[in-house]
This record gives C-alpha cells, structure tokens and sequence, in this order.
C-alpha cells in the first residue's frame, strides 16, 4: 500500500486517468472527490464487497441449479 500525505484541494493521479481530490477534511472524516472514465467502475469498499457476495451467491445457485438438472 502506498500512502500518501495530502491537504485539502490537493490531488493524486492513478493511471494517467483517474484523479482523487481531497475536498474537505473535518474532524475523522475526508471528503474525496473521484475523476475517472465513465468505463471505470468507482464503489465505495462496503458496497463492493455486497456486490461481490451477490455475485457470489448467484453463482453459486445457479452452480446448483445445473448440477440439480445434470444430475436428473
């Protein structure tokens, strides 16, 4: 992991593409502000993870489903 030092209204770049800038910081809490091509997917990380369950649980019944018609 890289971790980077930066105030408000100063940014990053990821991939010649992608833009974090810090909006605000209050307290515990930053504010971040996301440029990036509308083909690249930006999820917060808890959200992500739901995603990838679901994708997960969608599998793995449809896994069951087919075993359940292979098998007769």
């Amino acid at each position: 992991m890289l971790a980077l030092s930066r105030k408000k209204n100063e940014a990053i770049i990821i991939n010649n593409n992608i833009e974090v800038t810090i909006l605000e910081v209050k307290g515990d809490q930053v504010k971040i502000g996301i440029t990036a091509p509308k083909e690249v997917p930006v999820y917060r990380k808890e959200v992500y993870a739901q995603i990838q369950n679901a994708n997960r649980e969608a599998v793995d019944a449809e896994g069951i489903e087919a075993l359940k018609n292979l098998l007769g």
